[in-house]
């Protein structure tokens, strides 16, 4: 088990509180640069495009249990085939309404989801949100996602569809996979860590994609995100870090290194699989990655459809 104080020097290690200016608030997407953009957009060879993202439905994965309050988006008819004016000829509409936490399916975490010792990002009172949302750090503030894309399938180098039950995705583990691919990770991109973990949900097995506990990041796996300078990094999971900790005696231990610490934006419920065995069939595991969150103000997280274009 890792102590408080083991977490505390790492946390040391890889804050990018100030680096900035005291004002940012985009943290390590400061590290998408247009020299990155335009580099991303040299990988499309093929034009082939992979959606990354869960459909939005009521068979979504989460229960309302996990994060308290968190249910499946809920859409339901305004209007069937209504008039819109008089006569035959009147054109008919139809239109839909949804309901939805941020963070329902295939989303961001913004920088506020997360506080600790009171501080968020860059040193932002806890404070500053409230009751209306996060008047600082909101899902807004990341602003554009675009950049190069990195798949590390941890999972298909361990030779298996879908890592076991509580597999430590260490900052060992990712250094190999990286090797092992033959792409070396750079200054502002954007790493997607797959465990296999979503082929529970797309096979319909909810309660397997939920059950704890799951293959996630293990408590040392940012300082590996420090030292490549990537700009966010998503997984194919619910819990994005082990659970239970690793530092037993700290709550979300790689949430607060990431969110509060980097400025470094997390990704859950992705889902890699076809982009996976794309990836695998021409070795190729780079890609110009598209993941703009919907711009919902003052939120705390994002939900989001990314596509990555090979």
């Amino acid at each position: 088990m890792v102590t408080v104080a083991q977490w505390d020097d790492l946390a040391a290690k890889v804050s990018n509180w100030g680096r900035w200016g005291a004002d940012d608030q985009r943290g390590t997407l400061n590290l998408v640069t247009p020299e990155v953009v335009r580099k991303a957009a040299a990988t499309v060879q093929a034009g082939d495009t992979f959606s990354l993202a869960m459909s939005l439905s009521l068979d979504g994965p989460q229960n309302g249990t996990g994060v308290p309050g968190r249910i499946n988006p809920l859409r339901t008819m305004l209007a069937v085939n209504a008039p819109m004016g008089e006569g035959p000829d009147a054109a008919l509409y139809s239109d839909d309404i949804v309901v939805t936490p941020t963070q329902g399916a295939t989303h961001w975490d913004a920088l506020s989801h997360v506080s600790h010792r009171g501080k968020m990002y860059n040193g932002i009172p806890a404070g500053a949100i409230d009751a209306f949302g996060a008047w600082k750090l909101g899902i807004e503030d990341a602003g554009n996602i675009v950049s190069r894309g990195i798949l590390l399938d941890v999972a298909g180098h361990q030779g298996v569809g879908r890592l076991p039950t509580g597999f430590k995705v260490t900052r060992e583990v990712l250094e190999q996979v990286e090797e092992a691919q033959g792409v070396p990770v750079e200054e502002g991109d954007i790493l997607l860590v797959r465990t296999g973990q979503a082929g529970f949900f797309l096979d319909g097995d909810v309660p397997g994609y939920r059950k704890h506990p799951v293959p996630a990041l293990d408590w040392d796996a940012p300082l590996y995100f420090y030292q490549r300078g990537v700009a966010a990094v998503a997984l194919d999971n619910m819990s994005f870090e082990l659970l239970p900790s690793s530092v037993p005696d700290l709550t979300l231990p790689v949430h607060v290194l990431c969110l509060v610490m980097m400025g470094l934006l997390q990704g859950q419920n992705f889902v890699f699989e076809d982009l996976a065995a794309a990836c695998a069939a021409d070795r190729r595991y780079t890609f110009l990655l598209q993941a703009t969150p919907e711009r919902f103000l003052r939120s705390t997280g994002g939900l989001v459809n990314p596509v990555a274009i090979r």
